[in-house]
């Protein structure tokens, strides 16, 4: 059974994790528990169960492991860079360190049939420690942190072409329409190897600011 968290930035605001609790910029919320045994990339691995936080591109659904998640920021304004490529969207302050912002949706060509408003779009801050240069996603929305059973994973997707397949595995997760039990399909992406290429053009073109474990 899933266990779900919506998220809901504040205006102006963000929402960061932690490995017990979902931050706001005041500090933690009360009564906003995200359960995990514990911190560590090993813990999600040898788990039973996986967390991840949701996430539209377009029409799709899909999902990133929570503990490559620093915090999710409401939009704010972009300055671009010249020269640089498409999903480079540009740079952002976020509170005093420079982030490079990718544009997701434009780095896997995914192109929805309904247009989304950029100023409604949110960022997803990965953690330092799976990147070398700091980076954020921006995508058209973050709906919720989610708890899910690995028996609920359908890791065949993963399984072809492994070398290049920026997929985990597919999560079937359990929703209601229309007094109907039905499993709406989440794509859980590899976000680190998604962006390694892209993270050292970062650091190889200078576009925003190291990690501290490169510094």
């Amino acid at each position: 059974m899933t266990d779900e968290q919506v998220i809901h930035v504040p205006p102006g605001g963000s929402v960061a994790f932690h490995p017990t609790h979902v931050d706001t910029p005041a500090g933690p919320t009360a009564g906003t528990h995200i359960p995990h045994a514990t911190s560590g990339d090993g813990v999600q691995k040898l788990s039973d169960n996986i967390q991840v936080v949701e996430f539209l591109l377009g029409d799709e659904h899909f999902a990133v492991d929570l503990f490559e998640v620093r915090e999710v920021v409401e939009y704010t304004r972009i300055t671009h860079l010249p020269d640089t490529p498409p999903h480079i969207r540009g740079i952002i302050d976020l509170r005093g360190e420079i982030t490079t912002i990718i544009d997701l949706k434009n780095l896997m060509h995914i192109h929805g049939e309904k247009k989304t408003d950029e100023a409604t779009s949110r960022i997803i801050v990965l953690d330092d420690r799976i990147t070398k240069s700091k980076i954020g996603i921006m995508v058209d929305d973050v709906l919720s942190v989610s708890t899910f059973s690995r028996k609920e994973v359908d890791t065949t997707a993963a399984s072809v072409n492994r070398e290049r397949n920026n997929i985990i595995g597919i999560i079937r997760k359990k929703i209601r329409i229309k007094d109907k039990d039905v499993n709406e399909l989440i794509i859980w992406i590899d976000i680190q190897r998604l962006l390694r290429e892209v993270d050292q053009e970062i650091l190889k073109e200078g576009y925003g600011e190291k990690t501290e474990a490169q510094d």
